[in-house]
């Protein structure tokens, strides 16, 4: 089987494993006072530490949560309310047209209950924020404007976004920064101190499903989801999952002290996968940025003409190459890529494109089996399309 879709989850490092296992036939509550419990709130810490460290950040500043999806609803929704309760009340918040949409459905879900004002933010047609954009919506909504939230880099078609330059324009200007950086940690230089909260999941560095962090500083005040016994800062109540947290935080440190050397390793085979599904589909197209300095090293993305993506996504995975249409999130329902109708494509493009994501166990044997399969199935695809098609009368 050839795997191709570490975007939407990449398997677990051994690191991560052995972390996780040590702890799955120990006893204890990270919240009880006795001896069990002070033995799992030392492994919680220990963790908690060492995330910080690879971020970049404070201990103190790492909230544990359920993943990626918990942690980007606690930063929207939880800095809108906080900042929308100020005494100057900001009731407005921007984020990018080609975000998450565990980042765009809450903010949709301010929009239809809280009556949130809501900037959506141009992207160009690679995909990365479109700057001057962001400086009208500042200049428009300033006084009213709480929160920004821009990813670091696009789970589709892999665009990294200038986030250093983002964060200038945007706090300066008073306003809290955001940002998911889901599919960035590992791969490229993340620097949690530079937003004021940052989204991360543990099964997207070779941890476990179902555990991540919202980093968050704690001068930063942030209105609860959950309520309960007032875990971790009163931020995010619940028993701490002290086996997959302790996995978490051994993936994340492994992803991070080799991202260097392995960010190179990957581009080289990612650049040999373009390449050679360019000469086997002289017709395709790579969309996201054509520099390989603002594309994440593992990131390829096609439009392949005459194809549905879905049709397309079926006949390799039969022939054993697993890949995805966009988000895994979004699986399963037939929609054009809102990434890509963003970046200015039309729907038939958009409802005929496949990501290709490599990631940390991958290898040119992966890349030779997508080869060896794609062609027939793009031919299949497009002959499939073809007869779907009405006849004129």
């Amino acid at each position: 089987m050839g795997y191709l879709d570490h975007a939407a989850t990449t398997p677990m490092r051994s690191e991560a494993v052995a972390a996780m296992t040590a702890e799955l036939e120990r006893v204890g509550n990270a919240s009880s006072l006795h001896a069990s419990g002070r033995r799992a709130r030392r492994v919680v810490e220990e963790s908690r530490e060492r995330v910080a460290a690879s971020l970049g950040v404070r201990p103190s500043d790492v909230v544990f949560t359920s993943g990626g999806t918990e942690s980007d609803n606690l930063a929207i929704k939880g800095l809108y309310w906080a900042g929308r309760d100020r005494p100057d009340s900001r009731t407005a918040l921007a984020v990018s047209a080609v975000e998450h949409h565990a980042v765009l459905d809450p903010t949709q879900w301010l929009i239809d209950h809280e009556g949130a004002a809501v900037c959506f933010l141009r992207v160009d047609d690679t995909g990365q924020l479109d700057l001057d954009g962001l400086r009208e919506c500042i200049g428009e909504h300033e006084s009213l404007l709480g929160l920004v939230s821009i990813m670091w880099a696009n789970n589709e078609v892999g665009a990294i976004n200038p986030i250093a330059e983002i964060a200038e324009i945007v706090r300066s200007r008073g306003v809290l920064l955001h940002s998911d950086a889901v599919q960035a940690v590992g791969w490229v230089d993340v620097d949690a101190s530079l937003v004021d909260a940052l989204t991360v999941s543990g099964h997207k560095v070779g941890g476990p499903h179902g555990v991540g962090a919202l980093v968050i500083g704690r001068d930063v005040t942030a209105t609860p989801l959950l309520h309960g016994g007032g875990q971790e800062r009163d931020v995010r109540s619940g028993t701490l999952d002290t086996p997959a947290i302790a996995g978490f935080a051994a993936a994340l440190e492994a992803a991070v002290s080799t991202q260097v050397e392995r960010a190179k390793e990957i581009s080289t085979l990612r650049d040999d996968l373009v390449a050679r599904v360019l000469k086997l589909v002289p017709d395709a197209v790579l969309n996201g940025p054509k520099d390989t300095t603002d594309r994440l090293p593992g990131n390829a993305h096609f439009t392949f003409p005459g194809c549905e993506g879905d049709a397309l996504l079926m006949l390799l995975d039969a022939a054993g190459v697993e890949c995805s249409t966009g988000s895994a999130c979004q699986a399963g329902v037939p929609q054009p890529s809102h990434v890509l109708v963003a970046m200015g494509a039309d729907e038939a493009s958009a409802r005929g494109s496949l990501r290709f994501s490599l990631g940390h166990t991958s290898t040119s044997r992966d890349v030779d089996e997508l080869i060896a399969m794609l062609g027939p199935s793009v031919e299949r695809a497009r002959r499939a399309g073809l007869t779907s098609v009405p006849t004129a009368v």
